[in-house]
């Protein structure tokens, strides 16, 4: 089911995907709630200063949320009329390598359910990761894997869906056609 509040906004590593959604819910016209996926890891100094210049260009009157896991319940709870930025998927999915896949496929439909059912504008931030190198190790092409078909899945029910790429945000929704969301699940 799409929901024409939701907006998927994609591309490499730097691309911009994160300004260009921060750009858009600042022109919503409605209260902003920021809810980071990222977990904080202090010995990690370049971890760190990213999360420090994505804290420093958000504009003071949002509302910022760390929810490194329960995302579902988070935007269920989240008041009506509202305009949310989730920044972002990779980080979510990371946060849920150690599941097994039953528990992440239980994840996964409880935050697809959430989208398809709530009111409130949102913004969703998603890596892309299968465009290089496969990775080398099991855990580099689980993350993987499961982001692409996250991806693909909230893809599939947003009205919006950009793609960063080379300083330009392209509305992929416009000019592509949409797979029909149900021959991407592997059994």
């Amino acid at each position: 089911m799409e929901n024409s509040n939701i907006i998927l906004v994609t591309g490499a590593a730097n691309s911009g995907k994160s300004e260009w959604g921060e750009y858009l819910v600042n022109n919503s016209q409605k209260p902003v709630i920021y809810i980071a996926t990222a977990q904080k890891i202090e010995n990690d100094e370049e971890w760190m200063l990213k999360i420090k210049k994505h804290q420093e260009r958000r504009a003071k009157n949002w509302q910022t949320l760390e929810i490194p896991l329960d995302l579902p319940l988070a935007i269920d709870k989240i008041s009506e009329d509202n305009s949310i930025l989730i920044d972002s998927l990779g980080t979510w999915v990371a946060n849920f390598l150690e599941e097994d896949e039953f528990n992440w496929q239980m994840q996964v439909e409880k935050l697809i359910f959430s989208l398809e059912n709530t009111s409130n504008y949102i913004i969703l931030v998603a890596e892309e990761t299968g465009w290089g190198v496969i990775p080398a190790y099991p855990q580099g092409r689980l993350f993987r894997n499961r982001l692409g078909k996250l991806i693909r899945l909230v893809g599939s029910i947003a009205k919006t869906v950009y793609l960063i790429v080379g300083g330009y945000a392209v509305d992929v929704s416009k000019i592509g056609v949409k797979l029909d969301r149900y021959i991407i699940i592997d059994k």
